[in-house]
């Protein structure tokens, strides 16, 4: 088959590989469609601290059910079969250590992911549990079921951040990720929420989804709100937009910091304002008890999928689909394997 291998960090190619074949309780699919993510980003670059080369990315896909294991055929409880329409949760977990037992699998010691330390997606075919298949509507695209992964991620994000109704929220970043917080905010009873980027095509896209205000830069938001914002989240990833977004947050209010910095990356706040103001600083890591509800909100219209899909590339224009995030066009950009 047909894939997209990083070999080292920087270096790309698109080739042909073994076609893989599934395991006992696993299903082989064939990929409709994979997004793009920050996280290849950081693949790619060599500074993702778990990534295992080399590697075929890509974990935010959908696809086709074309085999089962041996073990899935005889009995799965989801009642796939060959033909069924699937998503699927990227992330493994032991189910035995601390984390995995004390309700934390997100952050399980022995963390793994599809895409990331494993082959993934951007590829004509790919292994997956059938524990982390979810079966598809009918009238969701396989392109709108390629986002139920980031929007699980930004799920995961809102219950750590665990807003009241008529809240005030600044997002720092209108990527992907910041487009999809703004939705969720504003669906979930937020007042008023303000989005930042230096990008002014992004902050286009956020004045549609329904942003009450855009700024350049968070002090020009601070000149509108000088008291700050009950919620404040980074969807940047970098380490001055975020001392910056700490300045912004209101008295006992909250700063997410969801934007993916790099692991030397360092920050400086005010240790006694986060004691005297009764701050709360919250992270949220990956997906947590959040796909089946990311299904349904995507499958509820409560996200915008029409607004959040852009551009569509065959495989072999990987490379190229790369260069279209790094630059900041568009918002996500998806890889069609069999266009």
């Amino acid at each position: 088959m047909r894939a997209a291998i990083i070999d080292t960090p920087g270096c790309i190619r698109v080739g042909s590989v073994p076609d893989p074949s599934p395991g006992p309780d696993e299903l082989l699919i064939r990929v409709g469609a994979c997004g793009i993510c920050g996280t290849d980003l950081h693949i790619l670059a060599g500074d993702s601290p778990v990534a295992r080369y080399p590697i075929i990315p890509g974990h935010e896909f959908a696809g086709e059910v074309v085999a089962l294991g041996s073990n899935v055929a005889l009995d799965n409880d989801l009642n796939l079969t060959v033909g069924s329409r699937v998503a699927i949760e990227p992330n493994l977990t032991c189910g035995q250590c601390e984390m995995c037992r004390t309700g934390h699998e997100n952050l399980c010691l022995h963390y793994r992911a599809i895409g990331v330390t494993l082959s993934g997606a951007m590829a004509e075919y790919v292994t997956v549990p059938i524990a982390k298949a979810y079966a598809l509507p009918d009238n969701l695209t396989l392109r709108e079921a390629a986002l139920i992964e980031p929007v699980s991620c930004a799920v995961r994000g809102m219950h750590s951040l665990n807003p009241r109704s008529g809240d005030t929220f600044l997002i720092a970043g209108a990527g992907t990720m910041g487009l999809l917080l703004l939705q969720l905010a504003l669906k979930g009873g937020a007042s008023r929420v303000a989005v930042v980027d230096v990008n002014t095509r992004r902050l286009a896209r956020a004045e549609n989804l329904g942003a009450s205000r855009t700024y350049t830069s968070i002090q020009q938001a601070l000149a509108d709100e000088p008291s700050g914002f009950n919620c404040v989240i980074d969807a940047t990833g970098v380490a001055p937009v975020i001392e910056q977004a700490f300045t912004a947050v209101k008295r006992s209010g909250k700063l997410l910091i969801f934007g993916v910095a790099a692991d030397e990356a360092r920050i400086s706040l005010s240790p006694f304002r986060i004691y005297n103001e009764e701050i709360t600083i919250v992270g949220s890591m990956a997906v947590l008890a959040s796909f089946q509800p990311a299904l349904d909100l995507i499958c509820g219209g409560v996200i915008d999928t029409q607004s959040m899909l852009t551009a569509a590339l065959p495989l072999e224009d990987f490379t190229r689909a790369l260069d279209l995030v790094k630059r900041g066009e568009g918002v996500k950009t998806q890889i069609l394997p069999g266009l």
